[in-house]
Order: C-alpha cells, then structure tokens, then sequence
C-alpha cells in the first residue's frame, strides 16, 4: 500500500536522553472528539491499523469533555446528536444533558477498540510537510513523530476567548470560562456576572439563577430564543429502542428530516422563519412582563442570521427580582468588579465567561505547515480561509481537515457532516492504495472553484442579512456554514473526486553514497 511507510522503531526520546528513532504511524488524528474518533475507527475499518490519536489533555471527549457547566445540555436532539453507526438507545432525555454525551463517548472509544490508540498530554506544537520524505513532521508537548497522513479533527468549538478588557488580571474575585468551570466555587449567595448571551450563557444563567444572591448578564445581542421541546426518555421507550433498535432509526430518521426543513426558511422562503419568528416573540412576551427588559431582550435582526437559541427558562431567569440585563457592553474590570460603558460599576464576587470559541483563528491553523512553509493560518489570512470540500488545501498535501471551512452547521447535528467527511476519507484511502500513491494534494483550481461556490450559494441566505456573528471572518464572509441541505453534502462526498487532486507514487528511496 503506497501510502504506507516502513514504521521506524523505538520510541521518542525524553528530556535529558539521547536521541533516538522518531516513532512512525501511517496516520495521526488531532482530538478525541466526535471527529477525531471516528476518523481512528474509520482508519481502522480501512485497514490503516498503525493510527495514534493525539489528545492535548489527560482525558478524551472533546467538547464534552471540556464543557460542564451547569446546565449544560445538547441543542440537537439526543437521537440525531450520535453516530449512525453506534446508536444509544439509552438516553434519557430528548436533549441529552453533558453527563450523558461524554459517556457516550467513552463507550464509543471502547466499542471502537481505541483506547490504547490515544495519546494524552500531546497537544501538537508544529506539523510540517516534509516534501522530500513524503511524510509529516509533527512535535508534540511529549516528543516528536513522523506520519504519512495526518487529521485535523480538534474541532472549532475547542479552543475559548476570553476578551482582553483592561483590568481583567487585576480582578480579585474568581473569574472562569464556561468551557473551564470550576467546580470548586460555590455560587451560592454569590454575586455573579455572566458576559455573554450565547448557547452557553442561556443555559447557564437559569441553572445558577435560584443559587446566587445577585445576578448581572452582560449582553452584546439579544438572542433569538425559542421553546426547546425537551421531554423525558421513559424506561418503557428506552426497551423498545434496545429490542427494536429500527424504532430508534425511525425516530432519528424523522428528526433529521424535521430539521432540514429550516434550511427551506435560512436559504430565502422567508415564510418558514416569519412562523418561527412569531413563536420566539410569544415565549418572551409571555415570560418577560417588564416591558423595557423585554425590550432589551429583543432582536432587531431577521431571526437566523445568528445562531438560533433552544430555552424555555432563560426569560424567566433574567427576569427574576436578583437578576439584572446591562446591555452597555463591558468597559473594564476593577478589584471588585465590572465597570459598563456607560460608566457604571457592577460589583460581583465571581466573572463566568461565556463568550465562545476561537473558530476561524484556531492555534493549530498556526502551526501547521504546508510545502513552502507556511503555515495554514498565514496561507488563509492572504488568501482567504477555504478547503476543498471543507477537507483539503492546496499546498498541504495528505493533510484532511474534519468541520473545517463552511462544513459547520446552523440547523442540525455536526456529527452528520462528520460522517459524511469519514465516508470520503475512506474513499480517499482506498483509492489512493488502489492507484498507488504516496500523495493526496487538492488542486488549487479545485480549492478555489469550491470556495467560489459557497460564496456564491451563500448569497442572499439569512446569515448574510447583516448581522455580525461568529459565522463570518473579519472580511464579513460566511466561511463557517455550509450553504443548504446536509443531504447535498452527503452526496458531493461519497467517494473521493480523485480529478481535484495530484496523486503522487512514493519516491525511491535515495541510494547512500
């Protein structure tokens, strides 16, 4: 198999010891998230047996290992938030809470037979293309490897922001991101800010609400919340998925559909979002009685063009006597607090940050080197962030992005898309042990006919109606969403488009002098 290299033997030297061979794998993954597992299994699956997954932490789970916060619960349904291949007929909420996806995927590493596989504590400092080699070059926190193809599957919902705003070190209370709670600080009788109103913070304030003694929201944008329709799993329901496990593929089935109905209203039929838009109206009206917080609560933006919120307690809880909403934006921290734009200063016990992810910018893009040495980040600040397919860039060959450049989703489940990216890295695999190739490269006629497209299909969709949001580049491009039906991108990616790229043979091996 071409893409196979002879695996160099021993281990990576540690600190302080002589220098000794550079392990080799035939492919390493980056995260043991949702994606980063399935590429492992489906590697696996394809006979690439020799696969190491590098983890930066001590622990699988990806995002649901790193988001725990109180409150915290998926916003797809349970059903349609898993992969296809390894259904759970055991959840036991419409909305699986954290607790349950993380488990979930630690029965999912077992199942998959890759718990020897991971490597923790490698968080990946550089990877570089070695043109004459054939292969990458990779350091990690624990030493250095080589691999013939490398995944890129540490997700663009893993790496916080937290604002720089003047004062923040000089704060004397506890300050953490949603993504980093501590579990450690009691809330209770506490005042405590939250800054940010996104998917995190609305279900983060109803949790604390009843708990501490004042609450202050900081909101930037108001959100377009609507009900989340979460109910109980009963036992009795839970059996019949166990004995007929067709019944849970029914019912994944008919969500999955249900949800790709609202790419009908975020793509021009306006209808279907005026009907929503109507609903979310309703749930504040009826929650929020105080007519100048309900107007502070109120979006002045088509509903969609950010990303649409699921709660039916949020209202409720800023609108509770001990919470307050302060829509002046966060000017800058003092020793025993916050002080607003408008001058003002909300003294609080502990800072909750909910305020994202670096998505666009992630660290890795920066150490990641293609043939001519620059980095990914570096290429696609000149030229615009773009991968073939959302997976491949020219200049970076055997190198496969998972829920990379507008393969993200507004609508429905990623994991979808992660399994429509696995069937193509199969694909590719497969065809490039078939034709006998070393090297996968995506042509740049093909990167940039890609990307011209999803430009173009992106015109006049709702998440270019003029909002700011955290789909869009600084250029106010959409480089984050895929432009219509998860269907479509299923279709467009199964089996590997082979004409988009230069397959190289391995070279010979030089001849020693």
């Amino acid at each position: 198999m071409a893409i196979d290299a002879p695996a160099a033997p021993g281990v990576a030297p540690t600190a302080g010891a002589a220098p000794g061979p550079v392990p080799h794998v035939r492919l390493a993954v980056v995260g043991s998230g949702f994606a980063g597992l399935g590429a492992a299994r489906q590697a696996l699956l394809d006979g690439l047996d020799d696969v190491l997954v590098f983890e930066r932490a001590d622990e699988p789970g990806g995002t649901w290992r790193d988001n725990r916060y109180p409150g915290c619960q998926c916003d797809v349904p349970s059903h349609l938030y898993s992969y296809s291949f390894a259904p759970n007929p055991d959840w036991t909420r419409a909305f699986a809470p954290a607790e349950e996806i993380y488990a979930y995927t630690q029965r999912c590493i077992d199942d998959f037979g890759l718990r020897d596989r991971i490597r923790y504590g490698h968080e990946v400092l550089d990877a570089t293309w070695d043109d004459a080699a054939q292969l990458w070059r990779i350091t990690t926190s624990a030493g250095p490897y080589t691999a013939n193809l490398l995944v890129a599957g540490q997700g663009p919902l893993s790496e916080p922001v937290v604002p720089d705003v003047p004062g923040r070190h000089r704060f004397g209370g506890v300050q953490m991101h949603s993504a980093h709670w501590d579990h450690d600080v009691d809330l209770t009788g506490k005042r405590v800010a939250v800054v940010g109103t996104g998917a995190s913070a609305i279900q983060i304030v109803p949790a604390i609400q009843p708990l501490v003694d004042e609450l202050v929201v900081f909101q930037r944008t108001p959100a377009w919340i609507v009900p989340r329709f979460d109910h109980e799993i009963s036992p009795r329901k839970r059996a019949l998925y166990r004995r007929l496990p067709a019944t849970q593929r029914a019912a994944r089935a008919w969500i999955y559909w249900s949800r790709e109905a609202l790419v009908l209203g975020m793509t021009g039929r306006t209808k279907l979002l005026e009907l929503i838009a109507r609903g979310a109206d309703e749930l504040r009206e009826r929650a929020v009685e105080d007519p100048e917080l309900r107007a502070k609560l109120t979006p002045d933006y088509a509903i969609g063009c950010k990303r649409l919120l699921l709660s039916n307690d949020f209202y409720p809880a800023v609108a509770a006597p001990n919470a307050t909403v302060v829509t002046d934006g966060v000017a800058e921290l003092t020793e025993t607090g916050i002080v607003d734009a408008a001058g003002v200063e909300h003294e609080v016990d502990v800072i909750v940050w909910a305020t994202g992810f670096k998505v666009t910018d992630h660290p890795l893009n920066a150490r990641v080197h293609g043939r001519d040495g620059r980095s990914l980040a570096e290429v696609w600040a000149e030229e615009g962030m773009s991968a073939h397919l959302g997976m491949a860039v020219h200049g970076f060959p055997n190198l496969f992005l998972l829920v990379g450049p507008n393969t993200g989703l507004g609508h429905t489940s990623i994991i979808f898309m992660i399994e429509c990216q696995l069937a193509y890295l199969s694909s590719a695999w497969n065809t490039m042990r078939a034709r006998g190739a070393a090297v996968a490269e995506v042509t740049a006629e093909a990167q940039r006919a890609f990307a011209q497209e999803m430009q173009d299909r992106l015109a006049g969709t709702v998440w270019l109606s003029g909002c700011a949001s955290w789909y869009l580049d600084d250029e106010g491009r959409n480089t984050t969403l895929w432009p219509g039906f998860t269907w479509q991108y299923r279709l467009r990616t199964r089996r590997f488009d082979a004409d988009a790229y230069a397959l190289q043979p391995r070279r010979p091996a030089p001849v020693p002098a």
